[in-house]
């Protein structure tokens, strides 16, 4: 199998492929076999502790390690960066809640060394894109589950990596989508289980928020200045998963349906490639970053699902335009829509009355809002998702309970980012997406918004 996916890779590579009407998806298994764990539903055994050791301490680590000193039941063994001094600044936040110091590790490996410990349960990274893949197979490897920052891989071959490390370790792998519990998101997907919108036909999902000045050029934001390397020679939605993760959910993608086909187009790029010559005009730094063939402003990715439903990525993070994930649901009885704001529900051919809005709010918040997101909007991160996020990934793994993202979903989601690449270069042209349950999508069923079985675990104050 690993033979026919680098042939396929190697294929697009040379534009071979690019003769066909459609470009298909890599080869794979047609079904899972008997020796296959289908880790859609898994739970695996209940651990009263979670021993975390978390990679990457840079832009998203330490708010990761801040969150999960609230939680009881957890404890936050071992911190890794390649830079030394951000491990031990993040153990003042352990200090800070009055709990014991973390071992530190640094350097360019130091992550093999902590993910190899025997007293860990769960490996959580927040590292650059180009490691999530590696640093989460190790992780399963070394007989830890790993939950990964987004997206969780950037090639086709990582993806089936995910899938095949996961099935055979029978370690969770986990990408860490914290949009998927957001407060609406969540609201919108329990509406959207109880037939409010009737039979969705289409939805959209953005991530559309301008980085240029503030992070894509500022030597001080991403190290290395890695995250506006990955917009030099790439053509397609770089970051889909923000957008397309809580829309999935609500299509059931992967439990009952899967994302059969899409197609990209990227606009040129007006605006990054003159700051990069603005920038280096002003400082000898930014020299090397001048000259180079930028990914264009806006990328739309168009995806068809197996049952006929559509679905519409937007991806722009250098344009000034206001923050928009869009989070759209359209269906046979109605339809949903985050931005612009305010948020708004139709159920018919007119937008609903806020009051009407709110009494929706009350019968359907789902009972992971109504039991933890009071205290997830105190204690932070995104308004509150992101604790939500890491309560319930950590609620899950001590009563042994399936997680809400599985790694069909870390995989499935992934993959956008390379096949709409291929799609935007080769002039639009469909590209196939891989079955990553191979035919398990058929039987699988949707994740649970119930607390059954959990919803035990406390919360420092």
């Amino acid at each position: 199998m690993a033979t026919n996916r680098r042939q396929f890779i190697r294929d697009i590579t040379i534009g071979t492929t690019a003769l066909a009407g459609s470009i298909p998806a890599q080869g794979q298994p047609k079904t899972l076999t008997a020796t296959t764990e289908n880790m859609c539903g898994y739970a695996a055994p209940r651990m009263d502790k979670v021993r975390i050791g978390f990679i990457g301490l840079g832009m998203r680590g330490p708010g990761a390690v801040e969150r999960m000193s609230h939680l009881a039941g957890v404890e936050i063994k071992a911190l890794c960066d390649k830079l030394p001094e951000r491990a031990e600044k993040a153990n003042r936040i352990l200090e800070k809640a009055g709990l014991p110091n973390a071992a530190t590790y640094s350097g360019e490996e130091g992550w093999k060394a902590l993910c190899e410990r025997n007293d860990l349960d769960l490996i959580y990274i927040c590292t650059p894109w180009h490691l999530h893949t590696p640093m989460a197979v190790y992780a399963m490897r070394s007989g830890k589950h790993a939950a990964t920052e987004v997206p969780a891989a950037q090639t086709l071959e990582e993806c089936w990596q995910l899938v095949e490390t996961s099935e055979k370790t029978r370690r969770h792998c986990m990408m860490l989508e914290n949009c998927c519990y957001d407060f609406f998101e969540l609201l919108t997907l329990n509406m959207a289980r109880n037939g409010l919108f009737g039979e969705l036909l289409h939805a959209e999902g953005a991530y559309i928020h301008d980085l240029s000045h503030d992070y894509l050029f500022n030597k001080g934001g991403y190290n290395d200045m890695w995250r506006l390397k990955a917009n030099i020679n790439k053509q397609g939605n770089l970051y889909p998963t923000h957008g397309l993760g809580p829309i999935a959910q609500c299509l059931n993608i992967g439990r009952g349906d899967r994302m059969d086909y899409l197609v990209s187009m990227t606009t040129a790029d007006l605006t990054l490639a003159p700051l990069a010559d603005e920038m280096a005009a002003k400082d000898e730094f930014f020299k090397a970053y001048k000259g180079k063939s930028y990914r264009g402003n806006m990328n739309n990715t168009t995806i068809r699902t197996v049952k006929g439903r559509t679905m519409m990525l937007q991806h722009d993070v250098s344009s000034p335009r206001p923050y928009s994930r869009i989070h759209l649901l359209s269906g046979t009885k109605g339809m949903v829509s985050k931005w612009p704001a305010p948020q708004r529900i139709a159920l018919g051919h007119a937008w609903m009355k806020e009051e009407q809005v709110k009494e929706l709010e009350a019968k359907y918040t789902p009972p992971i809002i109504r039991h933890i997101g009071e205290i997830a909007k105190n204690i932070g991160g995104h308004g509150g998702m992101d604790f939500i996020m890491d309560w319930r990934l950590i609620d899950c793994l001590r009563n042994g309970l399936p997680l809400d993202q599985d790694v069909y979903d870390a995989a499935a989601w992934s993959c956008i980012v390379p096949l709409s690449d291929t799609s935007a270069k080769a002039r639009s042209k469909a590209v196939d997406i891989p079955d990553f349950t191979r035919g398990a999508w058929k039987t699988n069923t949707p994740h649970s918004l119930t607390l059954e079985g959990g919803g035990n675990t406390a919360v420092r104050t």
